[in-house]
Formats: C-alpha cells, structure tokens, sequence
C-alpha cells in the first residue's frame, strides 16, 4: 500500500480564512476562484512516504520524489483536489476517491485512495493523538462505563535508533501498529499517542475486560517476534479502569504509573543480565 504522510495545516488556515469572509457556498467560490485550489495545492507539505509509494512512483529516494512533487500532482489532480477541499470544508475527515497521479517517468497512475485526514498515524496505520483526544472528550460526556485504558510503550527504541539507524526504530513501530491493529476489534480504538507511546481504549469494559486484553496483547506480541525474529519487540504496559463520573485523564495517569513502573523493572532486569554476562 503507498502511504503518503501530509501537512494541511496551512490549507486549514486558508480554509478558515474563507469561512471567516463569510463565503457560505465554497464549491461555488472555488469555482469562481480556481487559483485558490492551486494555492492549496502549492501548500501541501509532504512529510514521509513509505518505500511502497517510492516504487510505485519510480523514484529511486525520498529526497528525490519529493523535490518533483510538481511532476506527481497535476493536470487531472486538481478536479480531485478540489473535491477534496469541499469534504474538509464540511469537516468530512475520511474520504475515499479514485485519482491518477504521475510517476516520474510519465507514467500514468489511477490508484484508489483512502484519505484518513487528521485522524490517522501515517507510520502504524494507527489512530493518532488527535483522535485519541477526541475519543477521550466523546467517551467523557456519553460512555459506555466502565471505560479501561492500556497505555502501551516501546522499551529499546533509543537503542534500535543508534545501532540501526531511525528506519531500525521505524520498523519496530510499525510492528507496534500491526500487534496493535489486531487487538483493537470495535468498540475499541488504538492510537499512537507519541513517539514510542500508544494507548488503547476499552468503552463498556471493566478490570478484568482490560486483563484480557492485555493478554491477548502478549499472544500477538510473542507471535510478532516469532514471525520477525531477531531482537524480540519489547513493551512496558499499564492498565486503569475508570467508573462513571471519574475523569478519564486520572486513569491514564495510573495506567502511565504502571508502565512507567514497568519499564524500570525492564531496563533494571536489561542491566542485571549485562553484569551477570560481564562477570561470567
């Protein structure tokens, strides 16, 4: 799958800069002003791609497909991109549209895109903080209670990024996403909440709910290492349960008191064998 990660704050501001004219009918705008899609497309700012996309695309690096953006995005592209613009300018988030694109040999590419806008971690094809936040806000005011949160850390990531360099620690967190991906069965959501932090979310599931999911996290986390091998994926974990009425936030704050706990236990057991192995 080509994943593409994208900056649209600028083209949110202009969005909004609009709105706040008092324009009510935007694709009638657009129309009338077609350098305003231009200008939002000129203000796409590409963060990363996936080795997929440099494939598809033909490009041989990153570097290299992303200084020709111009050579990617055109002609055709822009009937699309301003669909596009009047689904954010109704705060449709998910989109799902056909569009063809260029590789940088000519080549035409007619690609079924799924747009997950705002939402979305471009790296795990997790949820990402700003859901999670949201998710939060939602379950605060309309349940379901009991409401439980596993927070979830990767230990050794500093480690991954010295000897391997950031596409070693990379890959260790896209396998999080895929661990991840499979224990969050609807109604529950996981999200990567920061660097090497990720949370999942139980509505409706109370303590023991919660121990069976981390459970099951460990099954698909010892299944992950057999498939991968090598150094094992190791994660620091913790648990909370809130009731009715409880701030949500005070269960991540115990549950982040347990990881925490957790990972010191990981890394003082890490030292205690490298001792052991130095003095034998």
């Amino acid at each position: 799958m080509s994943l593409w990660g994208e900056d649209f704050s600028t083209i949110k501001q202009l969005i909004d800069e609009v709105r706040a004219q008092g324009i009510d009918a935007f694709r009638t705008f657009i129309d009338v002003h077609p350098e305003f899609v231009a200008r939002c497309m000129q203000e796409i700012r590409v963060i990363d791609v996936n080795r997929q996309t440099l494939t598809m695309f033909r490009a041989p690096d990153k570097s290299t497909l992303l200084g020709a953006l111009d050579r990617v995005f055109r002609d055709d592209m822009r009937a699309h991109f301003a669909e596009q613009l009047v689904d954010l300018w109704h705060g449709k988030l998910f989109q799902q549209r056909e569009v063809l694109n260029y590789a940088l040999d000519g080549e035409q590419k007619a690609e079924a895109y799924l747009e997950y806008l705002g939402k979305h971690d471009v790296l795990t094809g997790l949820r990402n903080r700003a859901f999670f936040v949201d998710e939060l806000n939602r379950l605060e005011r309309k349940g379901p209670w009991p409401v439980t949160v596993v927070v979830v850390d990767l230990n050794g990531l500093k480690t991954a990024n010295d000897e391997g360099g950031h596409a070693a620690g990379d890959a260790l967190l896209r396998r999080i996403g895929q661990v991840l991906d499979k224990l969050a069965e609807k109604p529950m959501t996981a999200s990567r909440i920061g660097g090497d932090e990720f949370a999942v979310l139980l509505p409706g599931s109370d303590e023991r709910r919660g121990e069976q999911a981390v459970e099951q996290l460990h099954e698909l986390l010892a299944l992950n290492n057999q498939f991968h091998g090598g150094e094992p994926l190791a994660l620091a974990i913790g648990l909370a349960t809130a009731r009715d009425g409880e701030r949500l936030e005070l269960a991540i704050h115990r549950a982040d008191a347990q990881m925490y706990a957790a990972k010191r236990e990981y890394y003082a057991q890490r030292q205690h064998d490298r001792r052991g192995a130095t003095q034998w």
